[in-house]
Parts: structure tokens; C-alpha cells; sequence
């Protein structure tokens, strides 16, 4: 039985995190996997790029934040999963050998008007170095049983489609390459096919285990019991492959662009995100098709950076919309 349900979140209640030390080890064998640019995999290479020196990555940080939250407090609650995040900033670079720790802020509390069996707990959370620099912050909102419910089972998830996400990605998006040449090369409104990921049940529960071992990720029948119907993969899951297909896609285009007229830009991180919706669960078996699209984009006061925005998508083999969230990143103008 859980120890916390929606009625014992009240708004303005305070939850202290539990600390967690970044050792370069896990920097380097989480970003090898899904976000391999050399500020994240190569020490001497990051040292001449824009974050000066090794740093995690930053789905990476987010990851270990969602462990940080499991182990403090999500492990004791009812808890029903997240239906994204509305907004998260990396503040600061996260190094190897800093000592995170933080804290969870209840902002509102509502009951669910469609599913009466849970309430609606919105939170805003604060991440700081052994230094009390804030290294990143995040907004979202928890779903979670009410007391009344703690035994229910739920129906299955609909199947229904958005109208806008009824096709299937490689119907709708080009296959060029994703975000090419300098700042200004970069054109609004191309849109990119970034590649597949099939997840399969070992890879959904390995992920877990390191980063979100909530019931609902790693056991079968805890999964039937819950929102999602089935075992399914962690949000967190979901949005590292996708940067993982990013960083591939990127680097087939440069690789054949250096091969051609010489060294490629390279990018630079990303202060955060917004909107950040998790559709529908990802399933075992489940092949989501990743895609990207330039929004916006606008010069910076940081000489020789620009900023750039863009939005993002998973769709799965049905034609799905799944997974979508607003990105943004620095990115480098062309030398005068």
C-alpha cells in the first residue's frame, strides 16, 4: 500500500529531494548512448567548446532528477505518471563530481473532473550544486490516485487519434538533412525525419531501473493495473531517444559535409524546453517514428550565437501522435 495519495499533497507543502553525486563515468556512458556531442563524451574536446569543459547532458540531468524524485517521495505515492512537463531549464552545466540536491514545491492541487479515481497535483522543481547554484528547473503536473481509489483498476487507454496526428511520420516529413550549415543557413518551417526506435520490453525495463522505476515501467500486472493498460516506457525514455536520433541524424550530415567543404558547425546546447506531452504510452514492441521542425530562430546578445526553436515529434506505427515537445538550442552563426 502507498503511503502518500492526492489528498496528502497540499499546495505549498515543501518536499526536500534526495542528493545524488554526478560522476564522470555515467556522464560519459549515458551521452555515448543517446546524446553523443564531445561536450558530453570527450574531455579535452569539450574544453574548447561553448559549456568549457565536460557536462552532462541535458535529458541526462533531467533523468537523474526523475530518479532524485522516485527516490524521495514518488516511491511512497500512488503516483499515476506525468502527462509531460510544461517547462524545464538547465540552468547551469552539471559536472562531473557535483553534488546535486533540490526540492519539490506542491503549486496546486485539483481533482479530475473525467477520471474521478484521481487528483491533479502541479509541482515546480529546484536543482542545486554543492555551490547552491541552480542547475536546473522544471514545472509539471503528477497524477495520482485518490485514497478512495488506492485498489481500482482502470479501463484501457483510448486508442483515439488526434485529427492532426493520424498519419504516419514517413508520410509527412522530408528526409534531408536535419539542421544544416551555419545560423544563418538554417530555414523556418523545414521540416526532418530523424529515424526509428523500436522499444522493446528489456530496453523499457532497463531504462527504468536506472531512471524511473515506477511500477507501471517494470512489472506487467502493476502496469495492467494503472493508467496505462500495459507495461509501457518511461516519458524520460521516450525523449532520450529522441535526442539520440537527433545527434545520429547530425552526424551523418557532417560527417558527409566535412568529407565535402570542411569542418561543420557545431552546435551548441540547449537552455530547456516547454510543452512537453507524452500522447500516449510507448509500448514493448512499439516503433516510434522521430521527426523535427525549425519554428523560429533569432540572434542572440552572445556574440556569434543564435538561438534556435523547434518542434518535435514521436509518432508510432499506427500514426500516433505520441510524444511532442518545443526544443531550443544555440546555435553558431558563420564567421566573418
Amino acid at each position: 500500500m502507498s503511503e502518500r495519495y492526492y489528498e496528502d499533497f497540499t499546495k505549498g507543502q515543501i518536499l526536500p529531494l534526495t542528493k545524488r553525486t554526478i560522476t564522470k563515468d555515467e556522464i560519459i556512458a549515458y551521452a555515448s548512448v543517446y546524446d553523443a556531442q564531445p561536450f558530453h563524451t570527450d574531455e579535452e574536446a569539450a574544453k574548447k567548446l561553448m559549456l568549457g569543459g565536460l557536462a552532462a547532458s541535458g535529458w541526462h540531468t533531467a533523468c537523474v532528477i526523475m530518479r532524485m524524485n522516485y527516490d524521495s517521495w514518488l516511491k511512497d505515492t500512488a503516483s499515476l505518471g506525468a502527462p509531460g512537463i510544461d517547462e524545464l531549464r538547465w540552468v547551469k552545466p552539471v559536472r562531473p563530481h557535483d553534488r546535486l540536491s533540490g526540492r519539490l514545491e506542491i503549486l496546486d492541487t485539483r481533482a479530475s473532473k473525467s477520471r474521478p479515481k484521481v487528483g491533479l497535483v502541479a509541482m515546480s522543481c529546484t536543482v542545486e550544486n554543492q555551490s547552491g547554484d541552480v542547475v536546473l528547473t522544471q514545472k509539471h503536473t503528477q497524477i495520482i490516485r485518490r485514497r478512495e481509489a488506492a485498489n481500482a483498476s482502470f479501463a484501457p487507454p483510448s486508442q483515439s487519434t488526434r485529427a492532426d496526428a493520424a498519419r504516419p511520420a514517413e508520410a509527412e516529413t522530408p528526409q534531408h538533412p536535419p539542421l544544416p550549415g551555419w545560423f544563418e543557413d538554417l530555414q523556418v518551417g523545414a521540416k526532418t525525419a530523424l529515424g526509428a526506435e523500436t522499444f522493446t520490453r528489456d530496453a523499457i525495463i532497463d531504462f527504468a531501473r536506472k531512471y524511473d522505476p515506477q511500477p507501471f515501467h517494470l512489472d506487467e500486472e502493476a502496469a495492467r493495473r494503472s493508467l496505462f493498460g500495459r507495461l509501457a516506457a518511461s516519458g524520460w525514455h521516450t525523449a532520450s531517444a529522441w535526442m539520440k536520433h537527433l545527434v545520429e541524424g547530425r552526424k551523418k550530415y557532417t560527417d558527409t559535409s566535412e568529407q565535402e567543404s570542411g569542418p561543420a558547425p557545431q552546435p551548441g546546447p540547449s537552455p530547456g524546453f516547454t510543452n512537453l506531452r507524452w500522447h500516449r504510452p510507448v509500448y514493448a514492441g512499439d516503433t516510434i517514428s522521430f521527426a523535427t521542425e525549425l519554428a523560429d530562430k533569432r540572434v542572440t546578445s552572445r556574440p556569434g550565437w543564435g538561438l534556435i526553436f523547434s518542434r518535435n515529434t514521436g509518432i508510432n506505427q499506427d500514426g500516433v501522435l505520441v510524444y511532442e515537445f518545443t526544443g531550443s538550442a544555440f546555435w553558431p552563426l558563420r564567421p566573418k
